[in-house]
């Protein structure tokens, strides 16, 4: 079976072949219609194709840039893409010596451009600052992805672009507006400078986890693989551990039943800059200094300056008594670590965690060595590590998203209640164990439940930011009024407002090409030909002819 990230980038030729249904579809070729219409009156002539890349959300087990922090243990998450999405339309320019002109359908960010200089070695340089990121930064570091990857040190010259940006993905709300925002902007690139034939989704993957890390980004590859691997009505399962890889699961699609997911903003956001020391650092220094103890603990040799993973760790362990690790062995693995209550051991002297010092000494190295090891590279701030609580949210999480996976495959009686019961389990040990919730968190989730929801869980990086919840599709409605009425926070939002803060959506299709002029009247758009500044666009023909 061929890959997910063999298979070549999508390229559609009707609105039907990405959307689930037909109401979709028309939401789509209408919103599609439009950024085609402006994007001729603002530059005279019209798109050639229009790219997409969706927003994401982790239904259970995250990353630790965003969620439950057990992407550092490298351990599965279950991440969807949502039908909420960024699309650009692009132009080639091809006498513009390169140059791009980017605009936004929203006036908040501003039409700019920008050209790449190149060195007497060949190097190129678009003066990213990532101290300094305006919109335009993060397709500048897709322009320079680009530009490194195919025009280094050869005669061939990049084309030129012009793009009109629009989204619907809320920003800052936790479900990956800036990984999408990357994904199209390197897919748009591609798109004209002609290089999309030659990639995979999984170069895909690779140049835009390497240019968001121009803009000053480091992720693990969760976002950007789902941005550009799902699949309508399929979350994706995403291992990390011994490499990335990733798996389609289907979800509840009962026609007695069938289910969306409610995403809601908490309107709380934790300042990282700020709070980093106690929380999202200190969280990364105890879960790795508790792989360090485990590992003494089961009798699991690590080198001295080794920051070891639980995964890691757990693999050594089964190793060592004999029996073959990997992910058809994985959840039995952690059930036998669970019920051996070889973690208890992590709890030290105190109920209140353990200090520093008895920390040092669990670990079994030199003062000098751990501060090297552990505390050189990262700034932490507390008086009690709670290496046990870490630990038992990171292995009872790892199980939950492969039951969760599991239940899916399955496809039994009750999936939606069996379902939701691990998101709220989840969400207990979120806000019990990791500590990673908040009271906004906490009341969004069990209102959420007294509405009628499966159940509802953190997403996101914790301490803020949403909550994801399966509800019943045909309630959906009444749900979020609820939510709204009941939710202090929401009661004073405007209706635009509140629906960026809180909105349905269903797992959606990954990132995509769809050539406009070669198709304009099956795509769900006509473009006309003419030259001028008219509008030249209309609806029609909506999903194919």
């Amino acid at each position: 079976m061929t890959s997910l990230t063999q298979l070549p980038i999508t390229v559609h030729t009707t609105v039907k072949d990405f959307t689930e249904n037909t109401e979709n579809a028309l939401a789509v070729a209408h919103d599609w219609n439009q950024l085609a219409e402006t994007f001729q009156e603002r530059y005279g002539k019209p798109p050639t194709h229009i790219v997409r890349a969706p927003g994401r959300v982790n239904i259970i087990g995250t990353l630790r840039t965003s969620g439950e922090h057990i992407d550092y243990a490298l351990f599965g998450v279950l991440p969807a893409a949502i039908e909420n999405e960024l699309a650009i339309a692009v132009r080639a320019t091809p006498d513009s010596n390169g140059e791009i002109i980017v605009d936004n359908v929203d006036p908040k960010y501003t039409k700019t451009g920008f050209s790449a200089m190149e060195d007497v070695n060949g190097e190129w340089d678009l003066a990213i600052d990532p101290k300094a990121l305006r919109w335009e930064s993060y397709v500048k570091a897709a322009y320079l992805g680009v530009l490194e990857r195919f025009f280094k040190q050869t005669p061939e010259r990049p084309v030129g672009m012009e793009a009109l940006f629009s989204s619907t993905i809320p920003a800052g709300s936790g479900v990956s507006s800036s990984a999408a925002l990357i994904v199209a902007s390197t897919l748009a690139l591609l798109v004209v400078n002609d290089k999309l034939d030659i990639l995979t989704k999984g170069d895909l993957i690779s140049m835009s986890v390497g240019n968001e890390k121009k803009v000053g980004v480091n992720s693990g590859g969760m976002d950007q693989s789902a941005s550009i691997l799902s699949a309508p009505g399929h979350a994706l399962y995403i291992s990390f551990y011994p490499s990335l890889q990733s798996q389609p699961t289907p979800l509840p699609t009962s026609s007695k039943t069938p289910t969306a997911f409610v995403i809601a903003n908490s309107l709380t956001v934790s300042n990282k800059a700020e709070t980093g020391k106690s929380r999202y650092n200190l969280r990364v220094v105890e879960t790795l200094v508790g792989a360090k103890v485990l590992s003494r603990i089961l009798g699991v040799p690590t080198q001295l300056n080794e920051r070891a993973t639980y995964r890691e760790v757990l693999q050594s362990w089964w190793n060592q008594g004999g029996k073959e690790d990997g992910e058809d062995s994985l959840k039995e693995e952690i059930t036998a670590l669970l019920q051996g209550g070889y973690l208890e051991q992590l709890k030290g002297k105190d109920n209140d965690g353990v200090l520093l010092e008895e920390m040092v000494t669990m670990s079994g190295m030199s003062n000098d060595d751990f501060t090297r090891v552990f505390l050189s590279w990262v700034e932490v701030e507390a008086t009690h590590f709670q290496l046990y609580k870490r630990a038992q949210h990171v292995f009872t999480e790892a199980l939950r998203v492969l039951q969760f996976r599991d239940l899916c495959f399955e496809n039994s009686e009750g999936l939606p209640e069996k379902l939701g019961q691990l998101m709220n389990e989840s969400q207990e040990s979120c806000s019990t164990f990791f500590e990673c919730s908040c009271p906004e968190l906490n009341r969004l989730t069990s209102l959420a439940n007294s509405l009628g929801a499966y159940g509802s869980r953190l997403t996101g990086a914790g301490w803020g930011g949403c909550t994801v919840s399966l509800v019943k599709e045909a309630e959906v409605e009444t749900f979020t009024q609820k939510l709204r009425e009941q939710y202090e926070p929401f009661k004073n939002l405007s209706d635009k407002e509140f629906a960026a803060a809180c909105f349905a959506t269903k797992p959606a299709e990954g990132a995509c090409v769809a050539d406009v002029v070669g198709n304009r009247d099956k795509i769900g758009i006509d473009i006309q030909p003419d030259v001028g500044g008219g509008k030249g666009a209309s609806l029609q023909k909506l999903v194919e002819r």
